[in-house]
């Protein structure tokens, strides 16, 4: 096997790697925004002793959402690295090899197909850049993904000392402050999920360009979805339809 045929397959690796890594944030994420957003469950929950289990659970699932999110964008050079996955796609001797790959695993001998598959994954491959390079480094979204890291760094992965007392956190975010007494600007819920979702449209295009494989997490994301309703109705309890104790309201009443 030669150079690129080996850098062919462990892109291959760190992309079927970073699927896995995606589906585990889907999976927090949708079970989470529920327990984040569903002002009928906040009332049910109320001020019960239930209630601190219940932001346990909402802000364990947040925190390991982030770490997921921030593992696809490693910089350790054993890990998923985002970095190298655009470095390899630039690069056009590696990417004219990836086409003539792809391109044999169809099977068709016709001299054309090696044009076709460089017309069809050519736009692909502009895509995946254009998502990338808007957290890389002087992207116009590389300020949430510092954010997002230092959070991890400072937080999550990691506990530094604090340098001024801890407040309490009314939200799913770290209430740390910083040296002069102010909380620091983390990464708002809107800039998340807006991380998240390019996440998911970089891993459909990523398994497409480089594993020719059609997924739409999107599906994936309405399992789960689903799933998290029903677990959620249960922690509701007989007020939501569907429980097993469920009595409709009495009109009048």
């Amino acid at each position: 096997m030669d150079d690129t045929q080996h850098e062919i397959e462990r892109l291959k690796n760190i992309v079927d790697t970073a699927r896995q890594e995606i589906e585990l944030a889907v999976m927090f994420h949708e079970t989470w925004r529920p327990a984040a957003y569903d002002t009928g469950l906040h009332a049910r929950i109320g001020t019960s002793f239930a209630g601190h289990a219940f932001q346990v659970i909402r802000l364990s699932l947040r925190r390991e959402l982030l770490l997921a999110l921030t593992r696809i964008w490693d910089k350790n050079r054993d890990a998923i690295r985002m970095s190298l996955i655009a470095d390899r796609l630039r690069d056009k001797k590696f990417f004219e090899a990836l086409v003539q790959f792809r391109a044999g695993r169809i099977g068709l001998s016709s001299k054309f197909t090696p044009d076709i598959m460089r017309q069809s994954l050519t736009p692909i491959r502009d895509q995946v850049l254009k998502l990338i390079d808007k957290y890389s480094v002087n992207g116009n979204a590389f300020q949430v993904l510092e954010k997002l890291r230092t959070l991890r760094h400072e937080h999550l992965a990691h506990r530094q000392l604090p340098n001024a007392p801890v407040a309490v956190a009314a939200s799913d975010s770290a209430g740390q402050q910083n040296e002069e007494g102010e909380s620091p600007a983390w990464a708002t819920d809107e800039e998340i999920e807006t991380f998240y979702q390019d996440n998911l449209e970089i891993m459909r295009l990523l398994l497409s360009l480089v594993l020719g494989m059609a997924y739409d997490l999107s599906e994936a994301t309405d399992v789960y979805k689903h799933h998290a309703k029903y677990f959620w109705a249960s922690a509701r309890g007989e007020r939501t339809e569907g429980h097993p104790d469920y009595h409709s309201p009495l009109s009048g009443l």
